[in-house]
């Protein structure tokens, strides 16, 4: 019997996704995930995307990159990660982000390939991650290079932005923070939401001022899909999801880490982040073989949902960058 909380939501909007295979996924300590395929719409596809979301996002903030992305003839594959969106919360209270450790993300994302997106979807297949998704990818790519032709992320989250570091009116290091969230932790307070933690899931202050995109439009339809359907929504994160998101991005720092990555990999950051650090994820770049770094001027933390102008960079230097699209030089996009 389907799971009405697990259907997509507003696909009538998007007739030409109405298309998608859901299904869902128990995980290998019992909670259920919401997955969705759509099939490539050529007769001979390019592949296949991996779509893997930030935290706190969920599938249907993606629908026009998905129409997009199957405009270029690939098929997609994408699911919510465990604790958000359509996917099982792991607490009583569903607006706590939360996760017990960062690897059931990585695991996560392994079974989903193997059980959902490679079984089932045309090859080669390419990831295309944003945020906590571009996080988690990384801290799995050594084990999954067989998995990935080539991985492309959006603003990875490497370090938090110093505006994403402050607590009662002050600022520290994230190396603190850690400390912080890990030692309420050892108090037992890691399920409680982290001190300074937002706890309403919509922003009651609306576009102006917004963090994640200068595009009103787009950030009135993303909102609009937690005010219909509050269920998709999280709120702050726990201690524990920083704690452990902390050591996920330190152990990311190591050289000896960065030495093990090589799938190809192409970062895109933006200039205006007041999320994730840009420099962190540039350093990371240029430190790492694999991977490759270019910055979009005046785009927020959500280069996917920004104004037309700069999503236009964004799609040439996708098309730059995953075989199949249309060729554009990496100069050109960056310049």
């Amino acid at each position: 019997m389907s799971d009405k909380r697990k259907d997509l939501k507003k696909l009538d909007n998007y007739p030409d996704l109405m298309d998608a295979r859901c299904q869902t996924m128990k995980t290998y300590d019992g909670f259920s995930l919401r997955t969705a395929l759509w099939p490539a719409t050529v007769p001979a596809p390019k592949g296949t995307i991996c779509l893997l979301q930030g935290r706190s996002e969920f599938i249907e903030k993606y629908y026009e990159v998905i129409q997009e992305l199957r405009q270029k003839g690939f098929a997609v594959a994408t699911f919510d990660w465990r604790g958000q969106g359509g996917s099982d919360r792991l607490l009583d209270d569903p607006l706590k982000g939360h996760v017990r450790r960062f690897a059931d993300y990585g695991r996560d994302l392994d079974q989903f390939m193997k059980q959902i997106a490679l079984p089932d979807t045309p090859r080669p297949h390419f990831a295309l991650a944003h945020s906590m998704g571009g996080l988690i990818l990384l801290s799995n790519l050594p084990h999954m290079r067989t998995l990935f032709e080539r991985t492309l992320i959006t603003t990875p989250l490497l370090e938090l932005a110093s505006q994403q570091r402050r607590f009662m009116g002050l600022r520290f290091q994230q190396q603190t923070i850690r400390k912080l969230a890990g030692f309420l932790r050892f108090l037992g307070r890691g399920k409680a939401y982290m001190l300074g933690a937002d706890r309403k899931p919509i922003d009651p202050l609306g576009f102006e001022g917004n963090p994640l995109t200068s595009d009103g439009p787009r950030y009135d339809r993303n909102r609009r899909y937690l005010v219909d359907f509050p269920e998709l929504a999280i709120a702050g994160p726990t201690a524990s999801w920083l704690h452990e998101s902390c050591k996920a991005m330190d152990h990311l720092q190591s050289s000896d880490v960065q030495a093990t990555i090589h799938t190809p990999t192409l970062i895109i950051t933006a200039s205006q982040d007041t999320i994730v650090s840009t420099n962190m994820a540039e350093q990371f770049a240029s430190s790492t073989r694999a991977a490759y770094a270019i910055s979009i001027a005046g785009s927020r933390h959500e280069v996917m949902m920004e104004r037309n102008i700069l999503r236009q960079q964004f799609w040439a230097a996708f098309d730059s960058f995953i075989p199949g699209s249309n060729p554009v030089e990496l100069t050109d996009v960056a310049s």
